[in-house]
């Protein structure tokens, strides 16, 4: 195996984790803050994607479709929160997973409603189109590189706004005890909706950039909202730093899983099994690897220790 092929695949391995981090980061935030497990944040990502392909259709502007994507993943998920999840914080968690459940089938059933069942197609900006050579002659998709860069720059402003602004102030706060921060005059109620719309356009803007690399259609979210739950889970609830660092380790683990898995078993057996057998494994790594945190760290990487 080239060291070039290798390379190329840590790098997509760091850019699924971009956008897998750009989901579990407001997932994280709702559920640190709020104590709402939200089984919907999957269809605020397709929301985003298709809010996307359908104003760069209509304009052609792939930044107008960015700046769709986050106004209406934030618009829809504020909206959820004031006339939905606001009545479930003082309720049990199976009352919000079979809430957020119907939520789901809404979302989806409205957008094959408007959009029909057929996939939509977001295409990649010229001026971010081809590859980039990179050093030791590495050959790389500008676009993809691009999202890396997105990533780091969004966690990079996540980093600063939890750390050094009032409104990062009240979240850690929050966290902590809601309670207290209500006694002292917070909007409590404002706070939750400012926290869970800023969740829902960090998964609106996600589901627009991947969704110029695969095709935007209903259900798209579903999958990648069990991803974005194994990496908060590794990297600890509640916490940003946490969700980056369990984002880029399931990246990696599951590029570079399907890459070298089967190229392993192919030395115990022939090729055509080695590779069967190695997909299938490849897919379950990354659980194993939730399982291995928990073991050692029962809260996550970063999680507060109870």
């Amino acid at each position: 195996m080239s060291g070039v092929l290798l390379a190329e695949q840590v790098l997509n391995g760091v850019q699924l984790g971009m956008m897998l981090f750009l989901m579990a980061a407001g997932l994280t935030l709702v559920f640190g803050v709020m104590g709402l497990i939200n089984l919907a944040h999957g269809s605020l990502f397709m929301v985003g994607a298709f809010a996307a392909a359908a104003v760069a259709a209509a304009t052609g502007s792939f930044l107008l479709a960015l700046a769709a994507s986050l106004a209406a993943a934030a618009a829809a998920g504020a909206l959820v929160e004031i006339l939905v999840l606001r009545r479930l914080y003082d309720r049990d968690h199976l009352d919000q997973v079979l809430a957020t459940f119907a939520l789901i089938l809404v979302f989806s059933e409205g957008t094959r409603w408007l959009f029909g069942s057929f996939p939509l197609y977001l295409s990649i900006p010229t001026y971010l189109s081809g590859p980039v050579t990179l050093p030791l002659g590495i050959q790389y998709s500008t676009y993809r590189l691009t999202l890396i860069g997105v990533g780091l720059a969004i966690a990079f402003g996540l980093f600063q706004l939890i750390r050094r602004t009032r409104f990062g102030i009240q979240i850690r706060a929050g966290e902590n005890d809601r309670e207290m921060i209500a006694a002292l005059g917070v909007d409590i109620s404002r706070l939750y909706t400012l926290v869970f719309a800023l969740g829902a356009a960090l998964a609106g803007l996600a589901g627009a950039l991947i969704g110029a690399i695969q095709s935007v259609q209903v259900g798209m979210g579903e999958p990648v909202l069990i991803l974005a739950f194994v990496v908060i889970v590794i990297g600890g609830i509640g916490s940003i730093k946490g969700a980056l660092v369990g984002a880029i380790l399931v990246g990696l683990t599951d590029t570079l899983g399907g890459l070298l898995l089967p190229a392993l078993l192919s030395h115990v057996m022939d090729a055509s099994a080695a590779a069967t057998t190695g997909s299938a494994l490849a897919s379950m790594l990354i659980y194993v690897l939730m399982a291995a945190v928990l073991i050692v760290r029962p809260t996550g990487l970063f999680g507060a220790r109870p």
